[in-house]
């Protein structure tokens, strides 16, 4: 892993002050990076750029060695050091992303080509942000667009018809400012094996129809309009519209490759808010948000599924059919969120954070939920006090209060220290509590996958909240050119929630007589689950060239409980591999003021990934040679050609289909991008520092 430090060293430490970038995530308040008091990690505007990365995941595992992903129809399947999707807290703007499907988030609502920078918070971040945060946070943060006049296009092609396409319009008249955004992304998908795994005793299936990764579209149009009275005034109101399709091939063999309808998404978005800035570092923020996620099967085939009673949401027979071209709503998920934060400059060094929020999460599944629909309400008061009494000694404090309407009441802690040591060496430590209650999917849902058999898979209304305890200490090192940072973490989750297989005798017995399933899972609360690893990182850089890497080293505990023998046995948790690292080498020159020239050489590996059914997912190192090419125009415009190839050495992980995959690279692709951008009037956002300038200039 990329610490802090490191991170921002892999592309910009050839300029001595590149330390300077300001972090807001670890503690909702704005510091320096050297100076955070919280552990944070950032991947800048010129490390992207440098990368150049089609998607979120791909922009995670290849910048970072924490984080391990397998994409699949239904999100990213991520994990951040031993800890999945739902453990993970995804902010655009400080704000929460809304788009879970079975536990797993959309990440191509985030556009990759509006990125500023991500900031990444690894560890129980409940104290500030509230439940989701227990393995980490990670913020993407926007540009913002504020010239007079902007016009800027993006197209980005590749192998598989992989197409990328970004689209903005930004326009600042007086007081008001307007930034439209496009993004529309397609691939036509591709199959790495035509081999289904299946039982010893049943016929090899070796021509599948189905796809590693299947053909999709997506696209999303956002809007945002600013209103600034005063210096010391603003306020907004954005919104946003996403639909996708994941197109699915319709096989010959009955048991795994007929699928006789796609899946389709459509999303909402609208919010509105405003800041006004008391002092130098006083602020005051309310906003609010409401989100919809609506999750839709689009049929292909005329199919017959079993219907239910519109009214009180109940199964029944006999099933009604369903013509190509109709679609039924599988789930609709929305929230809504208000949140009101104030920052204040206290005497004797203190700054004080404090603030109210309310959630209030809907969810209507007519076919998956008994009743059709259900909700839940959360309420909560936090406060952060920042010290700096002892020079040199930083302490941040806060905690959390939460009311949730069906499981009371709780209060979440954090405390974190930073001690600088001289100008090369900093020491941090930090120790959190994390609190999750369980989703409305965790407590209702019922879902049913049909494989070589029928798969049942149930909620559980008596589940307990999960609490964590998390603790680090980290050392970092920067001279110069040079800079070396190393980690370790302990991560203990009590209650845990995770799918259990359990006997059918144990399902309702309506669901057994309805479905008959061969194997039925539940989720349900295990005793205990422990992550703990080390992340380690070295980079040097000296004018236009650098050279780096990072190791993390992870493993896993969970006592999990074993209903044929009647006892909790240790596992691992689904997902770990013990080592992962990455590497890069970038030189960047510019000769001359019309031609600037990137070069850049970046690897990603990863050992076995364990699993307990359905087999392990193999090793794998990944490879990529990405070239940039910037024109400066005459007039208005601003040119950049992007090219590169992706996985030099041609590796292709061939598992058959349903056993865990290390990797669903294709294999070798190649990419070009072209961006053509025209941009008038001066940013009142951007700083006036020399560094600043030269970076905008450059960019």
């Amino acid at each position: 892993m990329c610490m802090a430090v490191a991170a921002v060293a892999q592309h910009d430490v050839w300029r001595s002050d590149s330390l300077q970038e300001v972090v807001v995530t670890g503690t909702g308040t704005r510091h320096l990076l050297k100076d955070a008091p919280v552990q944070t990690e950032v991947i800048t505007r010129r490390m992207l750029q440098s990368y150049g990365g089609k998607s979120l995941e791909d922009i995670l595992s290849g910048l970072t060695s924490s984080f391990a992903f397998n994409e699949g129809d239904m999100g990213s399947q991520m994990q951040l050091n031993g800890l999945g999707n739902s453990y993970i807290l995804i902010l655009i703007d400080g704000k929460r992303i809304h788009g879970d499907v079975g536990g797993e988030n959309e990440l191509s609502l985030i556009d990759p080509q509006n990125i500023e920078k991500i900031e990444i918070v690894k560890g129980a971040s409940s104290a500030l942000y509230g439940s989701d945060a227990i393995a980490g946070v990670i913020n993407i943060i926007t540009r913002r667009h504020n010239e007079s006049l902007l016009v800027e296009n993006t197209t980005r092609y590749g192998s598989h018809n992989d197409l990328r396409q970004h689209n903005g319009f930004g326009l600042r008249l007086g007081k008001w400012s307007s930034y439209t955004n496009f993004q529309l992304q397609h691939s036509d998908g591709w199959q790495n094996t035509a081999v289904e795994h299946t039982a010893p005793t049943e016929q090899p299936v070796t021509d599948s129809h189905n796809k590693t990764v299947n053909r999709h579209t997506n696209w999303q149009l956002a809007e945002r309009l600013t209103f600034t009275p005063g210096k010391r005034l603003q306020f907004y109101a954005e919104g946003s519209t996403f639909w996708k399709r994941i197109y699915r091939p319709l096989g010959h063999n009955p048991h795994y490759d007929v699928h006789t309808y796609d899946l389709q998404y459509r999303n909402a978005a609208l919010s509105a808010g405003g800041k006004w800035q008391l002092g130098k570092d006083d602020v005051v923020t309310l906003d609010v948000d409401w989100n919809r996620h609506a999750y839709y099967y689009r049929f292909t085939a005329t199919t017959l599924v079993e219907d239910y009673d519109k009214s009180a949401g109940t199964p029944y027979y006999p099933y009604f059919p369903y013509m190509a071209g109709q679609r039924e709503l599988q789930s609709d998920q929305q929230r809504t969120m208000a949140t009101l934060k104030g920052i204040f400059t206290l005497p004797y060094k203190n700054r004080l954070s404090a603030g109210m929020e309310f959630r209030y999460d809907w969810l209507e599944a007519p076919t998956r939920v008994e009743g059709r629909t259900v909700s839940d309400h959360t309420a909560a008061f936090y406060v952060q006090d920042e010290l700096s009494l002892v020079r040199n000694l930083q302490v941040t404090a806060g905690v959390r209060l939460t009311q949730n309407r069906q499981f009371g009441f709780r209060a979440t802690p954090k405390l974190s220290a930073m001690l600088r040591i001289g100008q090369p060496f900093r020491l941090r430590a930090s120790w959190s509590q994390g609190f999750k209650t369980p989703t409305t999917k965790e407590l209702y849902y019922r879902y049913v996958r049909q494989m070589s058999g029928t798969y049942l898979y149930l909620g559980n209304t008596g589940l307990k909240p999960q609490t964590s305890n998390y603790l680090s200490l980290s050392g970092e090192y920067t001279w110069g050119g040079l800079s070396l940072s190393v980690s370790g973490y302990y991560n203990k989750v009590s209650d845990m929630i995770a799918l259990v297989t359990i006997p059918n005798y144990q399902a309702p017995d309506r669901y057994i007589a309805q479905y008959d399933p061969v194997k039925t899972r539940q989720y349900q609360n295990i005793e205990t689950a422990k992550t703990y690893g080390v992340d380690v990182s070295a980079q040097y850089a000296w004018r236009d060239f650098s050279v780096g890497a990072g190791y993390s080293y992870l493993d896993t505990r969970a006592r999990q409980y074993d209903s044929d023998h009647d006892r909790l046995h240790e596992v691992v948790i689904d997902g770990m591999a013990h080592h992962k690292g990455n590497f890069f080498a970038t030189w960047a020159h510019r000769f001359s003021p019309l031609y600037r020239l990137g070069v850049g050489l970046h690897g990603r590996m990863s050992s076995r990934r364990y699993y307990q059914i359905d087999g392990d997912g193999k090793g794998y190192q990944l490879w990529r040679l990405s070239t940039q090419h910037d024109f400066s125009g005459r007039g208005l415009f601003s040119y950049r050609v992007e090219a590169g190839v992706d996985n030099l050495f041609n590796y292709i992980d061939r598992t058959p289909h349903g056993l865990h995959l290390g990797t669903t690279t294709p294999g070798t692709t190649v990419y070009l991008s072209l961006s053509v951008r025209l941009a008038k009037g001066k940013n009142i956002y951007k700083t006036k520092t020399n560094f600043n300038k030269r970076n905008d200039e450059e960019d």
